[in-house]
C-alpha cells in the first residue's frame, strides 16, 4: 500500500510530502511490539495534521492500510471514521481499535451510511446496540437485529420493543432473539402479527410447575396470615395454579363463567358484563378490556385455555364481540382459524402465565400511582421503579 503512494504522487504536492505520509503512515501502522506507544502517538499527531491538508485520495489511502491496525492513535481513527463514507468505511466496517465512546461518537456525527456500517460490524457492543436502538433509522435497526455478533442488553430491547409499535417489521426480527424476556415479549404481543403472536405464546410462556411445586407450603403460610401482605399475596397469584376467582363468583350474578359466556353471546357483549367475564377469569378490567377490544384475537384463545373453558366458548366469545366465524356457509373465517389452532397449540399451564403477565402489567399502568401520584404498598417505592417488570412492561405497552 505504501508503494502507491510512490507510484501514484499526488501531482500537487511534492515528493518530500508524499514520501513523508508514507513513512508516517508505516510507524502508525506498526504492530505495538515495533513501536514504542510514545512515538506512535506523535505521530499519529503529525500525520492527523497533514490529513487535514490532504486530498480524499491520501486520506482513503490513509484509511485502507490503517483498517487492520488497532493499536493505531485513536484520534486518527476517529477522524478517518468521521470523514466522507468513502474514507470512513474500511475503518468502521474492520478496524477493531475503535472503542464504544468512539462509535457512539462516529454515529451522532455521522451519516445514515455510517450508522450502517456501524450496525453491521463483527462485533457491537452493549451500549453502542443502545445507542443505535433509541435513536439510528428503521432499515439500520434491521441490520442490527439480524446481526449476531451485536449484543442486545435489557435497555436496547426495551427501546427497541418500543419502537416495533411503530416499526412492525421489527417484531417478527426480535421474536427471534434470544436476549428478549418473557415481559418483553408479551408487552410486544399486543402489536405484532399473527405469525409473531403465536411464537411468542410458544416460546415465552413458562408451565410454572416448578415454582408452583417449591412454593406449595408458602401458601399455607399467607392463608394463616389471611394473605394480610399485599406484596407475598400479589406474588404468589402470579405463581398459583388456579385461575378463576372464586371470591368474584361468590359476589356475582352470574352462576359460572360460562353462564357469563352465554349471556354475552346471546344479549351482546357490553362493558358491565365484560367486566365480570374478567373479574371471574381472575384479572383486572383493563386486562379483559385489552383482550377483548383486541383486532387479532388471540388473546380470546389465551383466555379460554388460561381459565378452562371448553373449546366450544371461543365461539361463543367470538360470537358475542360480533366477529364472523364464517366467511360464507361452511367456510371459516382464516383469522377464526388462526385463533383456534392458537388455543390447540397452547397449554393452560402457559396460558395462565401469558393472561398473568398481561393482568400483571397492564394493571401496573393504570395503579393509584400513575393515576394519583400516590402509591401502595403492592407497589415499588419510586427508586425501584425502573427495575419493576409490571411498570417497565407497562410503559412498554403505553409508553411512560
Amino acid at each position: 500500500m505504501s508503494d502507491e503512494i510512490e507510484v501514484n504522487p499526488n501531482p500537487k504536492i511534492g515528493k518530500a510530502r508524499s514520501a513523508l505520509y508514507r513513512r508516517l503512515l508505516d510507524v502508525v501502522s506498526m504492530p505495538s511490539t515495533r513501536v514504542p506507544v510514545q512515538d506512535r502517538n506523535m505521530v499519529g499527531d503529525i500525520l492527523l495534521d497533514m490529513l487535514f491538508h490532504a486530498d480524499e485520495r491520501e486520506r482513503i489511502l490513509c484509511a485502507s492500510r490503517l483498517r487492520d491496525s488497532r493499536d493505531a492513535p485513536r484520534r486518527l481513527l476517529r477522524y478517518l471514521a468521521q470523514g466522507s463514507f468513502v474514507i470512513a468505511k474500511p475503518i468502521i466496517e474492520e478496524n477493531e481499535g475503535l472503542s464504544t465512546n468512539d462509535l457512539i461518537e462516529i454515529c451522532e456525527m455521522g451519516t445514515v451510511e455510517h450508522r450502517t456500517a456501524v450496525a453491521g460490524r463483527k462485533v457491537v457492543s452493549d451500549m453502542v446496540s443502545t445507542y443505535l436502538a433509541e435513536h439510528a433509522e428503521p432499515h439500520i435497526l434491521k441490520i442490527l437485529l439480524s446481526n449476531r455478533g451485536a449484543e442486545l442488553p435489557e435497555q436496547a430491547v426495551d427501546a427497541l420493543v418500543q419502537r416495533s409499535q411503530d416499526i412492525n417489521s421489527l417484531c417478527t426480527q426480535l421474536v427471534e432473539r434470544l436476549e428478549v424476556k418473557p415481559a418483553q415479549a408479551m408487552a410486544m404481543f399486543w402489536w405484532a402479527d399473527g405469525p409473531t403472536r403465536r411464537k411468542i405464546l410458544q416460546r415465552h410462556a413458562a408451565d410454572r410447575s416448578e415454582v408452583i411445586s417449591l412454593c406449595s407450603d408458602v401458601y399455607e403460610m399467607a392463608a394463616d396470615e389471611k394473605w394480610a401482605d399485599p406484596v407475598a399475596r400479589k406474588a404468589l397469584q402470579m405463581i398459583e395454579r388456579r385461575q378463576r376467582n372464586r371470591a368474584a363468583l361468590e359476589k356475582s350474578e352470574y352462576g359460572s363463567l360460562e353462564e357469563a359466556c352465554n349471556v354475552a353471546a346471546t344479549e351482546g357483549m357490553n362493558a358491565t358484563v365484560a367486566q365480570e367475564i374478567g373479574y371471574l377469569s381472575g384479572v383486572k378490567p383493563v386486562t379483559i378490556a385489552k383482550i377483548m377490544s383486541d383486532k387479532g384475537g388471540e388473546g380470546l384463545a389465551v383466555l379460554v385455555k388460561a381459565t378452562g373453558l371448553h373449546r366450544d366458548f371461543l365461539a361463543v366469545l367470538w360470537t358475542a364481540l360480533k366477529r364472523s366465524i364464517e366467511i360464507e356457509e361452511g367456510v371459516l373465517h382464516p383469522q377464526y382459524v388462526l385463533v383456534k389452532e392458537t388455543f390447540e397449540i397452547l397449554t393452560v399451564a402457559k396460558a395462565q402465565t401469558t393472561l398473568r403477565y398481561w393482568n400483571w402489567s397492564l394493571s401496573s399502568a393504570f395503579s393509584p400511582r400513575s393515576v394519583n401520584g400516590v402509591g401502595t404498598d403492592t407497589e415499588p417505592a419510586n427508586q425501584d421503579s425502573e427495575f419493576s417488570t409490571s411498570q417497565r412492561t407497562a410503559r412498554l405497552v403505553f409508553g411512560r
